[in-house]
């Protein structure tokens, strides 16, 4: 993590808002092409090839879809897992298996969840992908601001082990999404890499 002061809220969610209209510009080709080659760099990554458990998330928003990854013939054996809003503790994250014919169920936002699956804790996870809004190449990210995963993942904060240890960490975003510099708060959990569907960024 850099060490320059962190934005204020006013800052975050001029960026947000303006990142956001970066991504939902993009077409749907523009954005399934976009995922195709994302899901390329991810595919070549040899701690994802290595994982079992890998958490991807349902793309909202102009989110580049991470989903493509399942979908790669390397990666017909992994077990892949989608994030379940969990009510306690308040506005955190467990994730439940995704088999992608089954029918899922909506939360509170009108994102899909996985339905009647047994969710299990992020440490469970080898490796967790995060949406991203935008993020710098030093692996400062910025969020949607509700900061479900940023609560979710605070045990790697705690102790101090940002980029060692289950789960990996990957942020994913659009290439459109990095920003120049983008300053962390301290509740922030950094992300030894990030990758884009034209770069991968290691910390």
């Amino acid at each position: 993590m850099i060490s320059s002061p962190p934005l204020s809220a006013t800052d975050r969610a001029i960026f947000r808002r303006e990142l956001r209209q970066k991504r939902r510009a993009l077409s749907p080709s523009q954005q399934k092409i976009a995922a195709q080659r994302l899901a390329r760099h991810l595919a070549a990554l040899p701690a994802l090839q290595q994982a079992r458990r890998i958490a991807l998330y349902w793309p909202v928003d102009g989110e580049i879809d991470a989903r493509a990854l399942a979908h790669q013939s390397n990666f017909s054996r992994h077990d892949f897992y989608l994030p379940v809003l969990q009510a306690f503790p308040a506005n955190t994250l467990r994730f439940a298996r995704w088999p992608q014919a089954q029918r899922q169920q909506r939360n509170r936002f009108g994102i899909p969840e996985p339905r009647g699956r047994r969710a299990l804790p992020a440490q469970k996870m080898d490796a967790i992908l995060l949406p991203l809004t935008g993020f710098d190449a030093q692996g400062n990210r910025l969020g949607m601001g509700g900061g479900f995963y940023d609560r979710t993942l605070a045990f790697k904060r705690r102790c101090g082990h940002k980029s060692a240890g289950k789960p990996l960490l990957i942020g994913v975003a659009h290439a459109c999404q990095q920003v120049p510099s983008l300053p962390a708060a301290d509740w922030d959990v950094g992300l030894p890499l990030v990758v884009t569907d034209r770069k991968i960024f290691r910390k």
